[in-house]
């Protein structure tokens, strides 16, 4: 039973706890502090109580409460997230939206879905493919990632190479605002240019503008055939030009992946793949038609073989979605998923090859080579509660190089904690400016997961 006539003095959530349906905050330490990280080694600030939101209008009480006693909200989803968005800040409320899992509406005639922030990715995908519809964006988490957590920091994933990121898949949003106001953005129809595109800066905003509570997504139809094809290399530069080659070519793949000789032995080691001793790469594509250009094009490969049955491509495309849990078994892993041109990706996988080497430091890298998107993993001792200065100093070269390719320092995980330290070298003191003045006019208290993005 709630406790109407709680001290807000000595009970600062009491006001919260009021405006809220029974069991909705919490606030016991033990527990809100499982709710205060993402996957990172980022260490949280500590956090007043967590809100289980079940509905929109838990979101909006939580949002009016925290903007009229100038309370910090962190809004979190899975907490699968690689850059620190998600982790908490001294005096918070962390705004859980993992109950809200209703899809609300799946319109095959019109190849929508209505969807809360809480339905994991995979799910929607599921419940699309029993219309012989699909959801495009699939990150490699998509079984534990939320599609909440994909809006906020734009998610791409292993078919973004042919369907497009996040972005490109999302057509509206219920958007509640720091005031608790809420603000329904874009469209239902294929075209619409009404007004500024506010459902695309929302998507990939992580959290500090606005809490989804909703999204009108894209769905695509599901392909007729697909192809899965694998080819080994004894250089990993060799592997990369393989993939600028297919590009060069005109090759629409709807999947291009790329990873290295420690990835490879990572996952060898806990799932006994068989890895040869002199495959130093592993390149794996999918085309929705014929893949024989495509392996014609990995001429210097050491191996190429045709999935001859769904099951053998399924197995294929697990061991990619198995490597960042594989590397995680080999320590504290600091992710970082820089993006540049695809014509400069053999330049990219050399430049991390040698940052590694000179400063002697490990770094597994996988990619979404069909979209030029690397992920270098640092892999640190789990004992450390940060990266070592050769890491950071790896990372710094390696994001810079990035840059001067002509590249991005996120593809697909965001900016969070992690890359602030970096971004004014990409988007300059103009930019800086507008985005902060952004900011000022949606959460002018700065409420909305502060110290993240930005």
């Amino acid at each position: 039973m709630k406790d109407h006539n709680a001290d807000p003095v000595t009970d600062p959530l009491s006001g919260l706890v009021a405006a809220l349906p029974e069991g909705r905050v919490l606030t016991d330490p033990d527990v809100t502090d499982s709710y205060a990280r993402d996957r990172t080694f980022v260490t949280p600030g500590r956090a007043l109580g967590v809100v289980l939101a079940q509905s929109r209008d838990d979101v909006v009480a939580t949002m009016r409460w925290a903007s009229e006693h100038r309370v910090p909200v962190v809004p979190r989803g899975a907490g699968s997230g690689l850059a620190g968005g998600a982790t908490a800040v001294d005096g918070c409320i962390i705004l859980s939206l993992a109950r809200m899992t209703a899809i609300r509406e799946l319109s095959p005639a019109d190849e929508i879905a209505v969807v809360e922030p809480g339905v994991i990715t995979a799910d929607l995908d599921r419940a699309a493919r029993e219309h012989g519809l699909m959801y495009a964006p699939d990150p490699s988490s998509y079984e534990i990632s939320t599609i909440g957590g994909n809006l906020a920091t734009n998610a791409g994933g292993l078919r973004c190479v042919k369907y497009g990121v996040t972005r490109d898949s999302t057509l509206g949003l219920e958007v509640v605002l720091a005031d608790g106001r809420v603000l329904d953005t874009g469209r239902r129809t294929v075209k619409g240019v009404t007004g500024y595109d506010l459902t695309g800066l929302f998507v990939g905003s992580e959290g500090t503008l606005g809490v989804i509570t909703a999204a009108t997504v894209r769905l695509r139809r599901l392909p007729r055939q697909v192809a899965t094809v694998a080819a080994e290399f004894t250089s990993l530069r060799d592997a990369a030009s393989a993939v600028s080659a297919i590009i060069a070519a005109g090759c629409r793949p709807s999947m291009l992946e790329l990873m290295d000789r420690t990835t490879l032995e990572a996952i060898d080691s806990w799932k006994n793949i068989g890895l040869e001793p002199e495959t130093r790469a592993m390149l794996i594509a999918q085309s929705e038609g014929s893949t024989e250009e495509m392996a014609a094009l990995c001429g210097a490969a050491s191996f190429v073989a045709e999935a001859s049955t769904p099951e053998e491509a399924a197995e294929l495309i697990g061991l990619r979605r198995l490597a960042y849990e594989a590397k995680e078994r080999l320590g504290q892993c600091l992710v970082e998923d820089v993006c540049v041109p695809r014509s400069r990706l053999p330049e990219m996988i050399s430049a991390v090859e040698e940052a590694a080497s000179r400063h002697g430091v490990a770094i597994a890298t996988v990619a979404h080579a069909g979209d030029g998107n690397l992920h270098p993993v640092f892999i640190f001792d789990r004992g450390l509660a940060d990266p070592p200065a050769e890491v950071w100093a790896a990372a710094d070269e390696i994001f810079r190089t990035a840059l001067d390719l002509g590249g991005t320092l996120t593809g697909e995980h965001g900016v969070g904690v992690l890359k602030r330290r970096w971004l004014g070298l990409e988007i300059g003191p103009v930019a800086a400016e507008l985005q902060l003045g952004i900011k000022q006019v949606f959460d002018p208290h700065n409420i909305l997961n502060p110290g993240k993005a930005l």
